[in-house]
C-alpha cells in the first residue's frame, strides 16, 4: 500500500468513529441510552421472595411488589397467576435461631 491509501484509510476509519460517537451522544441526549437514575437496593419495588420448581419445566413464584406478594407459576407454555394479592408479612425468625429477647425481665 502506499502512503497515500494508507493515509486515506486511516481518515476515513476517523471519520466514521467519529460519527459512531456524535449518532452515540445524540441518542443519550434524546433519551435512548441507558437509564440515569438507578435505585438501590432499598429503593426496590420488585422482588423475588422465592421460588421452587415444580418438575422439570414449570416452576412456582413468590413475588413481591410494593409490599403485596403474588403467586405465579412459569412454564415453557406461559404463566399462570395462583394467587394475588397476599399481604406481605415481615421475615419470621428462623427455627433455633435465639430470640435477643428471651431471658429478659
Amino acid at each position: 500500500m502506499e502512503p497515500k491509501q494508507i493515509l486515506l484509510v486511516a481518515a476515513s476509519l476517523a471519520l466514521v468513529l467519529g460519527l459512531v460517537w456524535v449518532f452515540a451522544q445524540v441518542s443519550r441526549r434524546l433519551g435512548f441510552g441507558l437509564p440515569v437514575a438507578r435505585r438501590g437496593a432499598a429503593g426496590r419495588r420488585l422482588a423475588v421472595v422465592d421460588s421452587a420448581p415444580i418438575d422439570g419445566k414449570r416452576r412456582l413464584v413468590l413475588v413481591r411488589r410494593d409490599h403485596v406478594e403474588h403467586l405465579l407459576v412459569l412454564g415453557p407454555t406461559g404463566e399462570l397467576v395462583v394467587e394475588a394479592g397476599i399481604a406481605s408479612q415481615p421475615a419470621l425468625p428462623r427455627a433455633g435461631a435465639s430470640d435477643p429477647t428471651e431471658g429478659r425481665a
